[in-house]
């Protein structure tokens, strides 16, 4: 409890000074996630935000086999997504809130541990390692844990490297609260174990609303040489090579395959049109984003046939392959309401699909209105969440 209660107290030392000293920017309590190592739970000023039924985020390193040094100070926050479709976030009050139409920038350090060992699995006789990269996501709300608005997401952490991330974030409502979420990739196929690292937030400052922002990741700058040698001393050994970008080399390709074939980086979005059927299995349910509608109508939004044409090529390549599409709703309007409309919608999906040649013997759809909801409904975030189409993998022919 001592332990714990001086990390507080540097904490909040250091910040205030700060907070005096430069007008409108925002602060975080412990933002480098400072506390004594310890799995399963949060660390000092910051809320769980998971599922009541499961285990807290850890405060590193020194647990399921994860040993990386802290890019700042002496500890961090690990996160992970679990295959049984939950996963971990924290959240906290801000120093102020942040004021609607204007911008802000804010940086965290972000990596994927290397082993993340643990015995919360499906199969709760065996481990598994929480090694697939998930991406971050940031959310403003008004109290804890309230995800109102996405603020900011990243792509999937691959790096086993600290990596600066760079955000301009753009609220639409005077946010008191910020949630950060470890996700899957998406579109979401199918859940996994995977784990993503945090360090060393910023503070968040206002900036002006058309600064560009370079959000490209940085790699953490190398530690500086203490006296270094005069530069007519000669090296004792052989400079090191340059440092090698962590993306992983490329292999020669199977004798027969394509020349022009390229693997996929490890942790990439993957679309439905990349998909084949040999990947799949009967029942699977595979959510399709940003496919949307306009209004209270089943008439699709002219930003949503990309996503069409991908699931058009998808039933084109793999010519095996029933399918259902389902429409799902949020659970405000009335069941009739919602049952027809998601029945419109799957069915605008299904003639379309008709409309470019797939025989209609391979599809099916179906309105389940609002009965499978998949997030809460009690934030705009959630409600958009249940408000999907999801195509379901009814046969796989080639299988018998």
């Amino acid at each position: 409890m001592t332990t714990r209660f001086f990390a507080l107290f540097a904490a909040l030392f250091v910040a205030l000074p700060l907070a005096i000293s430069q007008e409108g920017v925002i602060y975080l309590t412990n933002p480098s996630f400072e506390d004594m190592p310890q799995h399963s739970r949060t660390p000092i000023g910051w809320t769980d935000c998971g599922p009541p039924m499961e285990s807290a985020p850890d405060i590193q390193p020194g647990f399921w086999g994860v040993s990386k040094a802290a890019q700042n100070g002496n500890t961090y926050l690990g996160l992970v997504v679990r295959e049984r479709e939950t996963w971990e976030s924290v959240a906290q009050r801000m120093s102020r809130p942040m004021e609607k139409d204007k911008c802000y920038e804010f940086s965290l350090f972000l990596c994927r541990a290397e082993f993340y060992l643990s015995p919360s699995t499906v199969d709760s006789k065996d481990s598994a390692n929480f090694i697939t990269p998930a991406k971050l996501r940031i959310y403003g709300g008004f109290g804890p844990c309230d995800k109102q608005y996405l603020l900011a997401e990243t792509k999937e952490i691959i790096s086993h490297r600290w990596l600066e991330y760079k955000f301009k974030l753009e609220p639409i409502a005077n946010y008191t609260h910020i949630t950060l979420e470890a996700f899957y990739r998406t579109p979401v196929l199918f859940p996994y174990n995977g784990n993503v690292l945090l360090d060393n937030l910023s503070e968040i400052k206002p900036i002006p609303c058309d600064k560009p922002l370079d959000d490209t990741p940085v790699a953490e700058a190398p530690p500086k040489t203490q006296n270094p040698p005069p530069a007519t001393t000669k090296p004792a050994v052989t400079p090191p090579k340059p440092a090698v970008a962590d993306t992983p080399k490329p292999t020669n390709p199977p004798a027969g395959s394509p020349a022009t074939s390229k693997p996929k980086p490890v942790g990439a979005e993957v679309s439905i049109a990349e998909l084949r059927s040999a990947d799949l299995r009967e029942g699977q349910t595979i959510r399709i984003d940003r496919l949307y509608f306009k209004t209270d109508s089943a008439v699709i939004a002219p930003t949503a046939y990309p996503v069409l044409e991908d699931l058009h090529t998808f039933m084109t390549k793999n010519q095996d392959v029933v399918v259902e599409i389902g429409g799902h709703t949020n659970s405000l309007p009335p069941h009739e309401y919602c049952d027809r409309l998601s029945a419109s919608r799957a069915k605008a999906v299904y003639d379309y699909l008709i409309q470019k040649g797939i025989p209609a013997a391979r599809l099916q759809y179906k309105g389940y209105g609002k009965r499978q909801p998949v997030d809460t409904n009690a934030t705009v975030e959630g409600r958009k969440n249940n408000q999907r189409v999801e195509v379901k993998i009814l046969k796989l022919n080639n299988r018998g």
